[in-house]
C-alpha cells in the first residue's frame, strides 16, 4: 500500500505514462538492463512539463490515439522516449528477421546511442505478474493474468532468443541493408508490476528491482475480506501509472467487479483511491482473478 496521497503533477495521461517509463523500476535487473534515466538530459522533466501544459506541442507519437493493445501503446511511448526525449536516431522498429520462408522473430528497436556511437538493439515489454505457489512443489511462480504467460519463461526467452536474434546469420542481410556491419549491442527494458497474494507471503523474485511496482491479488470469492469501498476499475492503458480522478469512486464497485470476473473468467485490475487535496488518488491496486486461476500452471 502506498503511503503518500499527493496527486501526480502531470495532467495529460499520456505525459504521465511517458514520465513513468523514464524512471520505472524493472522486472529484470541484469547485465543487459537498459535504464533510460541514466541517459536522459537533465532538463527532461521540464520538457515533459512543457508538453503537459501545451498539448499542441507534443510529438506526433503522443498526440495519436492510444492503441487498444497495451503492448502497442507501450512501444509508441518508448519510441517517443528514444527519439524526442533522448534524441537518439531510430534506425528500425519491429524489424523482421527471416530464415528463408521462416520468421525467426522481430527486433523491437534498433537505435544509435550518440553518446557512445554504438548501435543498440532494444527488446522491450511491460508486464504484470501475480505470484502463485505451486500446491505440489511449493515453488513460487509469477503468472500473468493470462496464466500462459510467466515471468521466468518470458525472461528466458528475452535472454536466450530475442536479444540474440541480431547476432544470428539470418539477421545479417537486414542489418547490412541499414549500413550495419556488426551486430548491435543488446538491451532489455521490462518495467511492470508484481502482485502478491492477499493470503500468505511470497518472496520477491531475485531478478526484479527491489523497488518494483507492487500490488495484491485475490480470488473473486475472497473480496469480502477486503476493504469494501473506494475501488475503481482500471482499463488499459491506465494500468501503467497510479490512478487519479476528480470525483469520488462509485460504491459497491469491488463486489460488482468480482461477480463480473467470475462470470467472464477474465481477471480485473482495480485501484483503491482516497481523497486528496486536489481529488482522489490511488493508494493500492488489486487484481481479482477467477476462482480457478491459474487453470494449468505450466512448469515449463
Amino acid at each position: 500500500m502506498k503511503t503518500g496521497v499527493e496527486r501526480d503533477p502531470f495532467q495529460q495521461p499520456v505525459i504521465r505514462h511517458l514520465a513513468w517509463l523514464c524512471r520505472a523500476p524493472q522486472l529484470y535487473r541484469g547485465a543487459l538492463t537498459f535504464d533510460p534515466v541514466d541517459w536522459l538530459p537533465n532538463d527532461y522533466l521540464q520538457q515533459l512539463q512543457y508538453w503537459d501544459r501545451h498539448p499542441e506541442s507534443m510529438p506526433d507519437l503522443l498526440r495519436q490515439a492510444a492503441p487498444r493493445r497495451l503492448g502497442l501503446y507501450f512501444e509508441q511511448l518508448y519510441a517517443c522516449l528514444l527519439q524526442d526525449l533522448l534524441g537518439w536516431p531510430l534506425l528500425a522498429r519491429n524489424l523482421q528477421v527471416r530464415d528463408q520462408q521462416r520468421t525467426l522473430g522481430e527486433l523491437d528497436f534498433l537505435v544509435r546511442n550518440p553518446q557512445t556511437g554504438d548501435v543498440e538493439h532494444h527488446e522491450i515489454a511491460v508486464k504484470f505478474y501475480l505470484g502463485h505457489t505451486d500446491a505440489e512443489t511449493r515453488q513460487p511462480y509469477w503468472f500473468g493474468p493470462n496464466s500462459r504467460d510467466r515471468l521466468d519463461l518470458k525472461t528466458a526467452r528475452l535472454l536466450q532468443h530475442q536479444t540474440r536474434l541480431a547476432a544470428q546469420p539470418a539477421a545479417q542481410p537486414v542489418l547490412e541493408s541499414l549500413g550495419l556491419q556488426a551486430p548491435p549491442t543488446p538491451r532489455i527494458f521490462m518495467p511492470g508490476y508484481l502482485f502478491y497474494p492477499c493470503q500468505g507471503k511470497l518472496p520477491a523474485p531475485e531478478q526484479a528491482d527491489p523497488d518494483h511496482g507492487q500490488g495484491r491479488w485475490c480470488y473473486a470469492s475472497e473480496v469480502l475480506a477486503l476493504e469494501p469501498e473506494g475501488w475503481v476499475v482500471l482499463h488499459k492503458p491506465h494500468w501503467l501509472v497510479d490512478w487519479q480522478q476528480p470525483e469520488a469512486p462509485l460504491p459497491g464497485r469491488l463486489l460488482q467487479a468480482a461477480a463480473e470476473v467470475q462470470q467472464s473468467g477474465r481477471a480485473c485490475l482495480l485501484a483503491r483511491v482516497v481523497a486528496a487535496p486536489t481529488g482522489w488518488v490511488e493508494v493500492e491496486r488489486l487484481f481479482v482473478v477467477p476462482n480457478n486461476w491459474p487453470e494449468v500452471p505450466s512448469k515449463g
